[in-house]
């Protein structure tokens, strides 16, 4: 299967899904996070322990890891990221499936295409780098070095 698309100068490139009971762990610690520490408040004022500011500490608290706990899940359930190529400047972007990350460009004269070696060797794993003089573009999905280096080739071509 290929993790990238390549189609009027838009690059996809898809992550590859982590199993399904790791993704059902983990979208069920995020909704834990978000959820019991505030019914865990609500209970307590209800049963008169009266309201206190450790509640809200203990709820902001959660509720920052469980939304960093969503963005993973997320991120290995739908994780994408799209590059757009234009004629002096690339777009980056990120989608989470929910939500998108903030877009980030980078101008360029003359780009240069390579990949970085991720996770352990014997996975032959590896993300795309795309480099200006000035400024770089690191890509986080883990793809086979076969594909990096296929889409390597496709990119010089453009």
């Amino acid at each position: 299967m290929k993790q990238f698309n390549l189609n009027n100068n838009i690059l996809k490139l898809k992550v590859k899904k982590s199993p399904l009971g790791i993704r059902i762990v983990m979208f069920f610690f995020a909704f834990v996070f978000f959820v019991f520490p505030l019914l865990g408040a609500i209970i307590n004022i209800i049963s008169g322990g009266g309201m206190q500011f450790g509640y809200f500490i203990g709820i902001g608290l959660f509720s920052v890891m469980g939304f960093y706990l969503l963005r993973v899940a997320l991120w290995n359930t739908y994780g994408e990221e799209t590059i757009e190529f234009f004629e002096n400047k690339i777009t980056y972007e990120a989608n989470y499936g929910w939500f998108k990350d903030g877009k980030k460009e980078m101008s360029f004269a003359i780009l240069k295409y390579s990949f970085k070696l991720v996770g352990y060797e014997e996975d032959n794993e590896g993300v795309l780098v795309i480099a200006s003089e000035e400024s770089l573009i690191e890509s986080v999905v883990k793809m086979p070095i076969n594909q990096v280096e296929e889409l390597i080739s496709i990119l010089q071509s453009l």
